[in-house]
């Protein structure tokens, strides 16, 4: 049965926790875990929700849930996936949250044997496009023109020099058997590729877009609608890979609209016209 607004689990599974107000990535977790059920067992690494979720004694998680190394997300979760099969535990998810930087950057590795492997697990990457939980420093998911305290806007340098790593081409290229982009800006259609990749056997790898305030220098009461606005404007596609094959979900449907979508963010007040052109024109003529 597809995920609806009425019939979503009403329980919560991520409750109680310490992230900002807005924050995007406790509505990710939350989403999925609902979607989950209890029975699955979370794996987080150090970042954003490892460090607002588990303050003792105040747990955030009611399913079983565990802090990983930085860099070992996806093998802890492989560990986790074969003790169970050991036990004769069946119908269990395995989920990991893990931020851009998380995955991007300082998990890849372990991410990439996961899928050569083929571990029955499903790796939710949060992203918030930076690293949040430290600072605001940047990483390999920054976007092209955006202000951290590592890349910041001054008279040299305007923001982020590069652009973001394609982690979805990336993972889409090992053959993984599921993988999909999502955004807390259009829930249900995350959901349900969350309810979709617990029934595939085998690794899955689902990509949120989840926006910081903190970050990003918006209004704590708009991170839906900048999440929602990022896919319309066609800077996030929300597309799945299956079978060997890429899918669009959904067209975009306000290309003009990259510009408004950049104004209304801190972190990119400082970009020139040319700059925000250079961000509207697809992939290929940047």
């Amino acid at each position: 049965m597809a995920v609806t607004a009425k019939n979503i689990s009403r329980n919560e599974f991520f409750l109680g926790h310490k992230a900002c107000a807005g924050c995007g990535a406790s509505l990710a977790v939350r989403i999925a875990l609902k979607t989950l059920g209890e029975r699955a067992v979370a794996t987080l690494p150090a970042g954003c929700m490892s460090a607002v979720g588990f303050n003792f004694p105040q747990l955030a998680f009611a399913n079983n849930a565990i802090i990983s190394t930085f860099a070992g997300t996806a093998s802890m979760m492989t560990g986790i996936a074969a003790g169970l099969r050991r036990r004769g535990e069946k119908d269990v998810a395995v989920v990991g949250f893990a931020g851009d930087g998380g995955t991007a950057d300082i998990g890849i590795q372990a991410l990439s044997g996961a899928i050569d492997r083929n571990d029955d697990i499903l790796y939710i990457c949060y992203d918030n496009e930076a690293y949040m939980n430290t600072g605001i420093q940047k990483s390999s998911l920054t976007p092209f023109g955006a202000a951290t305290t590592t890349t910041p806007a001054g008279r040299n340098i305007r923001g982020n020099p590069g652009k973001k790593k394609n982690m979805f081409a990336i993972v889409a290229a090992h053959g993984i058997p599921y993988a999909a982009t999502a955004s807390v800006g259009y829930i249900l259609d995350y959901a349900r590729k969350v309810e979709k990749a617990a029934r595939i056997r085998g690794t899955k790898y689902i990509h949120v877009l989840a926006p910081c305030p903190t970050g990003w220098g918006y209004d704590v009461a708009d991170t839906v609608e900048i999440a929602r606005e990022a896919v319309d404007c066609g800077l996030w596609p929300l597309q799945e890979f299956e079978a060997g094959e890429f899918r669009l979900n959904r067209k975009p449907g306000n290309i003009a609209g990259v510009k408004d979508y950049l104004k209304r963010q801190g972190r990119f007040r400082h970009l020139t016209d040319a700059d925000m052109e250079r961000i509207a024109k697809p992939e290929g003529d940047r």
